[in-house]
């Protein structure tokens, strides 16, 4: 009685381990959103830190070429020590004593304080172009960073994507080796009661083997998913990732070519930096001839010196205009110009072959949601008819009018075409997603 006693409390404890066993895995599982898993692959993102990195530098560039308008100051103290130089004046100290001999003077330490000021007037317009030249780049800089932000959004859709994929492939493999498992348990009783040939038996364990087979891989494939997506979300590779399916079940508006293509060309950031930088290649055209002309300045300044026993000046204020010019720069500007010029070329080529890429992105991305959504409907009535072809080959084995081979078969078939529609209804929700990238409001309708 005992040992019955002991036996059902051992039995109870090992039904508490697995209850509690079964509650951590389901703890350490997290389920993510879509928007959940796009707002963190945004903020873990190598590539846009480094792209918000080149946003600062071109703001603080844009800072550094309007401070050249600003005025100059300069300031500069010196004392020197120096030996006992001979000191001979040119200049006579009285005119009662020319006859007389110079007094001696002893020089040997020298102090003389300096300011000077300088304001731009003119400067041949290269201030003026430079300040709106690097407010272009700017612009053009966050533009590249807003069209990273896209890239990764895409990424993480197409990530969160796979990662369904994964999840309903294990959840159909496992759901199919049950009936495999239960359908060798039938056949092995029939079987044993010799009313079924070994080798019928024998070809639903080897289905039941290759099912298992099957699941394997899935079950890697799903390992495989979810540590790539923690990777790219800055999660542990451990983490049970797990999706939200509702979403795919939606479907996007379909609408016409011409209408997503005008969305492409007035959305795209790349396109619309391309069109930035060509501004900005246009003003430093003309920032470069600026060197034709000379340079105008008010200019200041205040100095002061000390030379003990010898010279004191003070308080010599001075204000006056400065011209300046580079007579090299006849022959050195058209270089610049030049250089320029072949910049604006190859920007402007670069233009129209971006303009081709995007029709062609968007027509692509555009046929293959077309294709995703047709293909829904098909593989939706193959589902159908592989439900009932597995009926009557069932009914039909069932009064021996068909062989245990021609049952396996509807079965593969019909896991096989729920496997086409749970991924079919993916790839068309990512398609969607793709046709938005290409038109670049992806980021935003994600936002």
């Amino acid at each position: 009685m005992k040992q019955n006693k002991s036996i059902s409390h051992f039995l109870l404890l090992l039904v508490c381990l697995a209850l509690a066993g079964n509650r951590l895995a389901a703890q350490n599982i997290r389920k993510l959103t879509l928007d959940e898993t796009i707002d963190m692959s945004v903020k873990a993102s190598g590539q846009l830190k480094i792209a918000n990195a080149k946003v600062t530098e071109a703001i603080a560039n844009t800072k550094q070429a309007w401070n050249n308008q600003l005025p100059d100051l300069k300031a500069t103290a010196t004392y020197m020590r120096l030996n006992t130089p001979t000191v001979d004046l040119k200049i006579k100290l009285s005119s009662s004593s020319s006859s007389s001999k110079a007094p001696s003077i002893k020089v040997n330490e020298l102090s003389y304080e300096m300011a000077n000021l300088s304001i731009p007037v003119f400067s041949g317009f290269k201030i003026h172009y430079g300040i709106e030249a690097a407010r272009y780049l700017e612009q053009a800089t966050k533009l590249d960073a807003e069209n990273q932000r896209e890239d990764i959004v895409e990424n993480a859709i197409s990530a969160y994507c796979n990662l369904y994929k994964a999840e309903k492939t294990v959840a159909l493999v496992k759901e199919n080796l049950r009936e495999q498992d239960q359908r060798v348990v039938d056949f092995t009783n029939k079987e044993n009661n010799g009313v079924l040939a070994l080798n019928d038996l024998l070809k639903a364990q080897l289905q039941q083997s290759n099912i298992e087979l099957t699941l394997l891989d899935a079950e890697n494939n799903l390992k495989l998913t979810r540590i790539n997506l923690s990777l790219m979300l800055g999660l542990p590779e451990s983490t049970e990732l797990e999706s939200d399916s509702t979403i795919f079940q939606e479907s996007g508006d379909i609408s016409t070519i011409a209408r997503w293509e005008q969305i492409a060309f007035d959305s795209r950031k790349d396109y619309k930096s391309l069109n930035v930088q060509e501004k900005a290649t246009e003003t430093s055209i003309k920032m470069a001839k600026g060197d034709y002309y000379p340079g105008l300045a008010v200019t200041g300044g205040y100095i002061a010196a000390n030379v003990p026993g010898l010279l004191s000046i003070s308080n010599a204020l001075n204000i006056g205009l400065g011209l300046q010019y580079n007579i090299g720069s006849i022959w050195k500007t058209p270089a610049k110009i030049d250089a320029a010029k072949a910049r604006l070329v190859e920007i402007t080529a670069a233009e129209s072959l971006k303009s081709d890429e995007i029709r062609m992105q968007v027509n692509q991305a555009y046929q293959n949601y077309v294709l995703a959504q047709r293909r829904i409907g098909v593989y939706q009535k193959a589902i159908d008819q592989a439900k009932e072809n597995y009926r009557i080959s069932k009914n039909k084995y069932d009064n021996a009018l068909l062989t245990v081979t021609d049952l396996l078969d509807a079965d593969v078939a019909l896991l096989q075409a729920q496997l086409n529609l749970s991924q079919s209804k993916a790839d068309a929700f990512g398609a969607y997603k793709k046709l938005q990238h290409t038109a670049g409001v992806l980021s935003r309708e994600s936002k």
